[in-house]
């Protein structure tokens, strides 16, 4: 049934022009980033050679670009976030779902994996862009697969706190602007204190998605990411028990 779910959510989600004009412009800002990076690697790769340790191309090009992926990230997924159960219950077809032969759990964890499967779509974006890079150089994989876990993790948050926002309302419109002042909120708290082991900071996924970014996978950030997804869509499950 989870797949049944995934596979209607994500039918909903194409079948809208919405999707095509978000994966269009994504891949326009991704596009513009990317270039404007590898103009000014190739503009200071002749100063680099006097470096004993300089940075690469996955540092300097395909790093800055998944840290440019969490902000688009964050900017549209709470449109699409808001309209997973905010918009069953504005046309009123919550019951007859929850009223199926399906646990309250597979009801989340479907339409959680559906809108997960399309932001997977976003991030091979960039991933292309990255691999393109192997035309005229080497790439760092052990860097590059770090930030792919990273960002899809950091997007899996954003889609677990969207989808409970999107169980409180019965407005679309309302659950995507919450659910964007939250994950904003988030963003300025990974700026919150200057020093890296602040507790506000750790606070905000984005200070655990910097990690991945730089190349550090530890089990404090993925258990971090793994409590934060669970927690959300565990809320999610207990609101739909008891709406039922």
């Amino acid at each position: 049934m989870i797949t049944i779910i995934a596979r209607k959510e994500l039918g909903v989600l194409f079948g809208s022009p919405l999707a095509w004009v978000i994966l269009a412009l994504a891949q326009l800002v991704f596009a513009w980033f990317y270039l404007a990076n590898l103009e000014s690697f190739l503009q200071v790769q002749p100063q680099l050679i006097r470096i004993a340790h300089p940075p690469g191309a996955t540092e300097a090009i395909a790093a800055p670009l998944f840290s440019i992926g969490a902000v688009v990230l964050l900017m549209i997924t709470p449109l699409l976030t808001s309209r997973l159960i905010a918009e069953e219950r504005r046309n009123h077809t919550l019951p007859f779902l929850i009223s199926a032969p399906v646990s309250m759990t597979e009801i989340v964890l479907g339409k959680f994996l559906g809108l997960m499967t399309f932001l997977s779509a976003i991030i091979a974006l960039i991933v292309a862009l990255t691999v393109s890079l192997l035309a005229g150089g080497k790439l760092d994989f052990g860097l590059l697969l770090s930030n792919i876990a990273g960002l899809w993790l950091l997007s899996a948050c954003f889609v677990a706190l969207g989808l409970y926002i999107s169980c409180l309302s019965t407005q679309p419109a309302i659950a995507g602007a919450a659910a964007l002042c939250i994950l904003f909120a988030l963003w300025i708290m990974d700026n919150a204190e200057s020093g890296e082991n602040g507790i506000t900071r750790s606070l905000s996924p984005f200070a655990h998605f910097e990690n991945f970014n730089r190349g550090m996978i530890d089990t404090f950030d993925l258990a971090y990411f793994a409590l934060f997804i669970f927690f959300f869509l565990a809320l999610s499950v207990r609101w739909l028990k008891l709406y039922r």
